[in-house]
């Protein structure tokens, strides 16, 4: 049976929209052209980025635990329920995820070779992304956390880059393994307690010895650590963003990243709050280290996108950080550095995207002046500037909101660690400067055989101008990054209640 009245249904729209999309693209009649296909994906998604600012007006900020919640029976016998609910740490990512799959649909072209399935297999990973995040229930949330998997793998292995079957087999061995992990965790629950209730609840200590809370925590630790991912888990990331196509990097770092990072808070911490108070320690330095590793790491590529690829590891770390902490505010910068990252790392790579189309590289050995007015990028290599300083934390931009409320978090209860990630958003400065130095200013020259005039062995160009459609979603994203650093508090009553009451969970960690 359900629970409340027929409103409350708005968090199934929020599934069966990009369902229903999905198979609508499927069984459309005839032949329809990829022009025609992504024009009904964006209507679809748009659709569902509607209901997605409608839960969020109907959200009650000041109700801490979740709302708008859907209970119905599905396998009893199992344990398996069709239970969602919406609260302050999964509203902001439901929100985040109808923006960018929007996003990525929007800057989609050229796509000629099985259009039809492409675009359902957006609509699809979307679907799934809502769910796991709205899912109430352990089991309900695995099989959405898994439907995305398969999607995924096939956008990469058929419309990636030259490299782009070991990339997906990479990521489909790492994210599988991922899984299993998960589930092992789910299950041994079910098994040392003597119960298949999988609803989520907190477990009590009185129910589950430390011992079997240490095992299941490390279990969902390492599942989700590949996800965020987490040095050194993180080895399936770099080759798949690079063989991704720039509309699936976006997404893929934007929101796909985002459900380990919301699956530690929501099922380590959570239901493991007392274990999560003997680990936490370990958890600050690791997290410590997966910040330092990305951004050295990043430092050291030539290829812009791997470049942004390893921040993504580092700036993954600063969730662990704040979550390990625990205190209120470390865990509301852990909402902020979720949808900060998920806007930043999107306009970067979209922006990357666009380089690499118009100049045919991505190497900043050989790319040069492309903030050129006259003939190079200028639109592009601004809304760089933008992305750039927003991800190195600078005031007035959303990373530094994030990064601020992390460290304020977290430097009372675990200070070494705290100052050991600032040094790794230090690092952030320094590899996105030599990014920008590097390919954005001097004399326009890309050192491949492109252009007519040939200067100290390099070729001058005239770079053709950005289409529209790729110019307005790299300006809204970077609209959306300025005013959430602006104005914080647009995201921070929304969540603020709910990391709050999280925060009470694992108060024995501050």
């Amino acid at each position: 049976m359900g629970l409340g009245g027929a409103g409350l249904m708005l968090l199934s729209l929020l599934l069966l929209i990009p369902f229903g999309g999905t198979l609508l693209l499927l069984l459309w009649p005839g032949q329809p052209s990829p022009q025609r296909l992504r024009l009904l994906a964006i209507g679809i998604l748009g659709l569902q980025l509607a209901i997605s600012v409608l839960v969020a007006l109907r959200f009650d900020p000041a109700v801490g635990g979740m709302q708008l919640r859907e209970l119905h029976r599905w396998v009893p016998g199992i344990g398996l329920d069709y239970a969602l609910g919406v609260d302050g740490l999964s509203l902001p990512l439901v929100l985040v995820n109808g923006g960018l799959t929007l996003v990525s649909a929007v800057i989609t072209r050229d796509i000629d070779r099985r259009p039809r399935i492409y675009f359902a297999m957006l609509l699809l990973i979307s679907g799934a992304v809502n769910g796991a995040f709205l899912a109430e229930n352990l089991l309900l949330f695995f099989l959405f956390y898994e439907l995305e998997l398969i999607p995924l793998w096939l956008l990469i292995s058929v419309w990636g880059g030259a490299n782009r079957a070991y990339a997906a087999t990479k990521f489909l061995i790492f994210t599988a393994i991922s899984g299993m992990l998960i589930l092992g965790a789910f299950l041994g629950l079910a098994l040392l307690t003597g119960s298949v209730d999988f609803s989520l609840t907190p477990v009590l200590s009185d129910r589950l010895a430390m011992g079997g809370q240490l095992v299941l925590l490390v279990a969902l630790l390492l599942g989700f650590g590949i996800k965020i991912p987490l040095v050194p888990l993180h080895n399936w990331l770099p080759d798949a963003h690079t063989q991704a196509s720039t509309p699936v990097s976006v997404l893929l770092a934007g929101v796909l990243l985002k459900l380990g990072t919301y699956g530690l808070l929501r099922f380590g911490l959570m239901l493991f709050p007392e274990a999560w108070v003997r680990l936490a320690p370990a958890l600050a330095i690791w997290a410590a280290i997966s910040v330092l590793y990305g951004s050295l790491a990043a430092i050291a590529q030539s290829d812009m996108k791997r470049m942004v690829a390893f921040s993504s590891v580092g700036h993954m770390g600063y969730v662990l950080l704040a979550a390990a902490a625990g205190t209120p505010v470390a865990l509301l910068g852990a909402v902020f550095q979720m949808v900060s990252h998920g806007l930043i790392s999107a306009l970067l790579f979209l922006l990357v995207g666009i380089v690499y189309r118009k100049t045919g590289t991505r190497d900043l050995q050989v790319l040069h002046g492309l903030l050129n007015p006259e003939r190079g990028l200028p639109l592009t290599g601004s809304l760089m500037i933008v992305g750039v300083m927003a991800s190195a934390g600078l005031p007035g931009m959303a990373g530094f909101i994030s990064e601020f409320l992390v460290f304020r978090g977290s430097i009372a209860v675990f200070p070494l660690a705290t100052l050991l990630s600032m040094v790794g958003s230090g690092l952030t400065a320094v590899y996105f400067l030599l990014l920008v130095n590097r390919a954005f200013f001097g004399r326009l020259a890309i050192t491949p055989a492109t252009g007519d005039t040939s200067v100290d062995g390099k070729l001058d160009v005239q770079l053709a101008p950005v289409a529209p459609r790729e110019t307005l979603p790299a300006i809204a994203l970077a609209l959306g990054v300025v005013l959430l650093g602006l104005i914080p508090s647009s995201l921070g009553h929304l969540s603020e209640s709910a990391t709050t009451a999280l925060a009470q969970i694992g108060v024995g960690i501050s």
